[in-house]
C-alpha cells in the first residue's frame, strides 16, 4: 500500500512534464486518517475530471449506529454527507488553477429531493464519498505544485470537516436520517389507509420561480390546510415537535377532481403530487408530500414515437386500416401519444394517474354532448378518457387525479371533487353531485367494450445499439431531459417526473445494461423493470456501469423511478418490440 508521501513524491517527478505523466497517480495512498483511491485519470485537463475517491474508516468516522439501522435513515445520512462535502468543497477548493477544468473539486449533490445516490457510501464498516478533481496544468504542461495544494491542503479540510462525526452539524444530519425514514413509513400507509396521496398540515407548496424548486419564502406562501372531511392522521416513525403522528389531507383512491379559478393554485398541488413520490430535504415545504410510489405523470406528446402499443381501450377503428391493437408511429398526434402513455404507464404497474388538463389533449378527455351529436361515434375514433377513467378504478385499481377547470361532466365520475379557492381547498363533492344531477349533461357514454387486460409487449435486443464511432459505448446525459444513446437522442422533455440530471444518466446507462444482461426476446418490458429493481436493491447504483475498468466508480449516478426508465425504453426510436400472446 502506497503513502501519502508516495503521492507527494511523485507529484514533484512529474512536475512540468506533459499531461498524460498524471497517470502515474492511478492508486490507492494511505492518508493519515483516510484512503485515498485515485480510479481514473483524465486525458487533458479539457477532458471530464479524474475519478478519485476517500474512504474514512467507521472506527474514525465514528457515524453514529442508529443513523444506519435502516435503509431510510443510512439515504437520508447519507445526503446530508453528500451536502456538507458540497459546502466545504466551496469553502475550502480554489475554483481555478490553469487550463480547462484545473483546479476542479466536485461531487454529485442533489436539489429537494432526497435520492439513492453513487456519490457517497455509507455503512457499518465505512464512509466513502466519490469526487472528481481536475488535475491542474498551464496548457497541457502538469503544475505540480498546484496539484499538492489540492490533495495535501485542499481535500484533507473537506474531508475533515465533512466526513468525521463530531466536526459536523449533528442535528443536520440526525434530521435528514429521520425525515427520510418518516417520509417512506408514510408512503408505506398509503395503501393501508385507502390513500392515493397525503399533503401534510401548513405543507407549503408553491416553489420560488417557474426555475427553481426551492419553496416559495414563508411569508409569500398560503400554508396548506386540509379540507375537515379529508383530515387523516398518520404514524411518524421519528417523533416530529414531540408528537408521533402527522395530520393532514389524505387524497383517497378513486377517481380525484382539483377545480377552481385559474390561478387559485390546481396545478401547483398536481406538481407536489408528482414529486410527491421522492423524500424531499428538510426545511423544502413539501417534506411531508407523500405520494403513492407508482403515480406517474400523464400527458399529450405530441410527435413522439410510439411501438406496437395496443391504443384500443381509447382509440380504435382509425382510418386507412391502421392497426391500433399494434400502434406504431413515429409522429404520434396529441390524443394518441396521451393514450400511448397511459397504456406504457399501466403496462408496468401504474397504480395512480396524474392528469392536468392544461398539458392534456383535448378531444382525448372529453366529447360533449353537442359535438356527439354532430360527430357521430361511427366517424370517431376516440372513447374519451372520461368514458373509460371509473372503468380503470374498479377493473384495475388504477385511481387518477385529475386538475379539471373546463369540464363540469367528470363531476358524474369522481369520488372526490376538490376546489381550490386563493390556495386552500376545500371539498366541493357533494355540491358537483347536485349540479351534475341538476344540470344533465345529456352526453353518450361511448365505451365500446369492456377493457380486461393490458397487452404486454417484449423488447427485442438487436433494437439496442449504444456504440457511436470508435466507441462501443457512447452514453451522455444531456441535461435532466435528452439522453445520447449511441446515435439515438432520447427526448424526455415530457416525462415530468424525472428531477435529476443524476438520474437521467442512470436511465442512459440502465437501457443498455438491460439490452446486454437480461433481454432475450422473451422477457416483457414490466418483467425486466422488476429484474432491475431487485437488481439495484441488492447491488445499489454501482454496477450500473459494467464499462468501468477496475475499481473506477460510478460516482454520478442517481436512482431514477422504474416508470422513468421505461419511459426512456419507450422513447427510444430504434425500439422494436413483439407483443405478448394472452394465454
Amino acid at each position: 500500500m502506497l503513502t501519502a508521501n508516495d503521492l507527494h513524491k511523485r507529484l514533484q517527478q512529474i512536475d512540468g512534464k506533459g499531461y498524460k505523466a498524471y497517470k502515474e497517480l492511478k492508486g490507492a495512498y494511505r492518508y493519515e486518517k483516510f484512503m485515498l483511491f485515485i480510479d481514473h485519470v483524465q486525458g487533458d485537463p479539457f477532458a471530464a475530471p479524474s475519478k478519485v475517491r476517500v474512504r474514512v474508516s467507521q472506527k474514525l468516522a465514528q457515524i453514529p449506529l442508529p443513523l444506519l439501522r435502516t435503509t431510510e435513515r443510512r439515504l437520508g445520512a447519507g445526503d446530508a454527507l453528500i451536502r456538507i462535502i458540497h459546502q466545504n468543497i466551496r469553502r475550502f477548493a480554489r475554483l481555478q488553477r490553469g487550463t480547462g477544468k484545473s483546479g476542479l473539486i466536485t461531487i454529485d449533490v442533489g436539489g429537494q429531493e432526497i435520492l439513492p445516490r453513487s456519490a457517497l457510501i455509507l455503512n457499518e464498516d465505512f464512509v466513502e464519498a466519490r469526487m472528481e478533481m481536475g488535475l491542474p496544468a498551464r496548457g497541457r504542461t502538469i503544475l505540480a505544485r498546484q496539484a499538492q495544494e489540492m490533495f495535501f491542503d485542499e481535500l484533507p479540510q473537506i474531508i475533515h470537516h465533512a466526513l468525521f462525526f463530531e466536526k459536523l452539524d449533528r442535528q443536520y444530519v440526525t434530521r435528514f436520517a429521520h425525515y427520510t425514514e418518516n417520509f417512506f413509513g408514510l408512503q408505506k400507509q398509503l395503501k393501508e389507509k385507502g390513500l392515493a396521496a397525503f399533503v401534510a398540515e401548513n405543507a407549503i407548496l408553491p416553489r420560488e420561480s417557474g426555475i427553481s424548486q426551492k419553496p416559495l419564502p414563508a411569508e409569500q406562501a398560503v400554508p396548506f390546510k386540509a379540507p375537515e372531511s379529508l383530515k387523516v392522521r398518520l404514524k411518524l416513525i421519528n417523533p416530529l415537535n414531540g408528537k408521533d403522528f402527522i395530520e393532514g389531507c389524505g387524497i383517497p383512491r378513486g377517481i380525484t377532481l382539483i377545480v377552481g379559478g385559474g390561478f387559485h393554485g390546481k396545478s401547483t398541488l398536481l406538481n407536489a403530487l408528482e414529486r410527491g413520490v421522492y423524500a424531499h430535504i428538510p426545511g423544502d415545504g413539501r417534506e411531508y408530500v407523500v405520494t403513492d410510489p407508482t403515480a406517474v405523470k400523464i400527458r399529450a406528446e405530441d410527435g413522439r414515437r410510439v411501438e406496437k402499443v395496443d391504443i384500443r381501450p381509447f382509440i380504435n377503428h382509425l382510418p386507412g386500416e391502421k392497426d391500433a391493437a399494434q400502434f406504431s408511429t413515429d409522429d404520434a398526434s396529441g390524443s394518441t401519444s396521451q393514450a400511448a402513455n397511459i397504456l406504457e404507464a399501466l403496462e408496468v404497474g401504474a397504480q395512480t394517474l396524474l392528469v392536468d388538463e392544461d398539458t392534456s389533449a383535448t378531444n382525448f378527455m372529453i366529447r360533449d354532448a353537442r359535438m356527439q351529436a354532430l360527430v357521430h361515434k361511427e366517424f370517431e375514433p376516440i372513447t374519451p378518457f372520461i368514458d373509460r377513467v371509473r372503468e380503470m378504478y374498479e377493473r384495475f385499481a388504477v385511481s387518477t387525479i385529475l386538475v379539471m377547470g373546463g369540464s363540469g361532466d367528470y363531476f358524474q365520475v369522481a369520488d372526490t371533487v376538490i376546489m381550490m379557492k386563493e390556495y386552500c381547498p376545500y371539498v366541493a363533492t357533494e355540491e358537483a353531485r347536485q349540479i351534475a344531477q341538476k344540470i344533465n349533461a345529456a352526453r353518450n357514454f361511448e365505451r365500446e367494450f369492456e377493457w380486461r387486460s393490458v397487452t404486454e409487449r417484449i423488447p427485442l435486443p438487436e433494437s439496442f445499439d449504444a456504440s457511436r464511432g470508435k466507441k462501443e459505448v457512447k452514453i451522455e446525459a444531456r441535461g435532466i431531459h435528452t439522453i445520447q444513446f449511441g446515435r439515438e437522442t432520447i427526448d424526455l422533455h415530457h416525462v415530468e417526473q424525472l428531477v435529476d440530471v443524476s438520474q437521467t444518466r442512470a436511465v442512459g446507462f440502465a437501457l443498455n445494461f438491460l439490452s446486454r444482461r437480461w433481454m432475450d426476446g422473451r422477457r416483457t418490458i414490466k418483467e425486466l423493470m422488476q429484474l432491475l429493481e431487485e437488481f439495484w436493491r441488492e447491488n445499489g447504483l454501482d454496477r450500473l456501469n459494467p464499462f468501468q475498468k477496475g475499481d473506477e466508480h460510478p460516482g454520478s449516478f442517481a436512482q431514477p423511478r422504474l416508470f422513468e426508465v421505461a419511459a426512456a425504453l419507450n422513447r427510444y426510436r430504434r425500439l422494436k418490440v413483439k407483443q405478448k400472446k394472452s394465454v
